[in-house]
């Protein structure tokens, strides 16, 4: 009988890392537990393992299941794992292989439909990922998983972004507006996806913030900054998260889920919003030589393209 967990141990040395490293596999036969693990190795994956024959037979998906069934996610068959590895979390140290930090994102049972050399076809029941998917193979390791059934989250909304009218005095009607500073940046959406952003193309820096979000799916909208010699992405608004649009909510629903995220890093953060102080903050914009203010309706949606519900005052 072929040792299945031969190819795991001999990538792992016990005296280095904390896996679990059994001699022989501890389960037998028969058994439908699955897990998830979100793995920030030298890239963000997400790791599918499904109890099979005594192991958990793996998969590292770099984007997470898919929400949607009209995309398929790359998953990259791995060696066999112990079953031990269904509750595994912790630190890999960095040098060892999968060097990084791993949780339990999600686990659970699951039902077989197929199995075979080329597909999988299985009913995840977990409180994080529940459905049909199917893996199949398309060239060596590389195989595709795709979600069987209605999607699970929102369409992403078109990216781009509601702007200012411009007037020449502060609104009457102040207490039904929130206002900012217009910072005299460049606008920026930044999508986030699978831990993953397209922003970072053209800002790498992004690649941190896009990690640190790993499965939760956002559209942040914002303006690159420079503030006191440096680049920073101010954020000011959020028209997705985690799976739901909000361009349809108004503007303080969009605010405090933006705020609730506490975004906070060395080149980003959340701008500051002060409803119904019109005439302080119109003042401090001035003072500190910035371009003037935006002001914002508390009950208006986000509409992509210019909107009388944004107001631009110059200073």
């Amino acid at each position: 009988m072929s040792d299945k967990l031969a190819k795991y141990r001999s990538k792992r040395d016990p005296k280095r890392t904390p896996e679990p490293i059994p001699d022989a596999p501890s389960a037998a036969p028969g058994g439908n537990a699955f897990v998830i693990q979100e793995h920030h190795a030298r890239s963000l994956h997400w790791d599918l393992r499904l109890e099979r024959d005594g192991v958990l037979v793996s998969w590292a998906v770099p984007k997470g299941l898919p929400a949607d069934p009209g995309t398929n996610h790359l998953a990259v068959q791995t060696e066999d794992h112990p079953m031990e590895y269904l509750t595994f979390h912790g630190e890999i140290p960095q040098g060892e292989y999968g060097g990084g930090s791993m949780t339990v994102w999600d686990t659970g049972t699951y039902e077989t439909e197929k199995w075979s050399e080329r597909e999988v076809k299985v009913v995840l029941r977990g409180e994080r990922a529940a459905g049909r998917f199917v893996l199949f193979r398309t060239r060596g390791k590389n195989w595709m998983i795709h979600r069987m059934g209605a999607p699970v989250r929102d369409p992403f909304p078109p990216v781009e972004p509601m702007l200012p009218l411009a007037r020449v005095r502060l609104p009457k009607d102040v207490p039904a507006y929130a206002f900012e500073f217009a910072w005299g940046g460049r606008r920026l959406l930044v999508p986030i996806d699978g831990g993953r952003t397209d922003a970072a193309r053209e800002h790498p820096w992004l690649r941190g913030l896009a990690e640190s979000f790993g499965s939760r799916t956002a559209v942040l909208d914002g303006e690159v900054a420079t503030l006191g010699g440096a680049e920073i992405l101010l954020f000011y608004d959020l028209l997705y998260d985690d799976g739901r649009s909000l361009v349809r909510e108004p503007y303080t629903a969009r605010r405090a889920a933006l705020e609730a995220l506490g975004l906070a890093g060395a080149h980003w953060q959340t701008a500051p919003s002060w409803p119904g102080e019109a005439e302080a903050v119109w003042r401090a914009a001035r003072e500190q030589g910035l371009p003037g203010v935006v002001a914002k309706r508390l009950d208006s949606p986000y509409r992509p393209g210019p909107s009388k519900s944004w107001l631009f005052i110059p200073s």
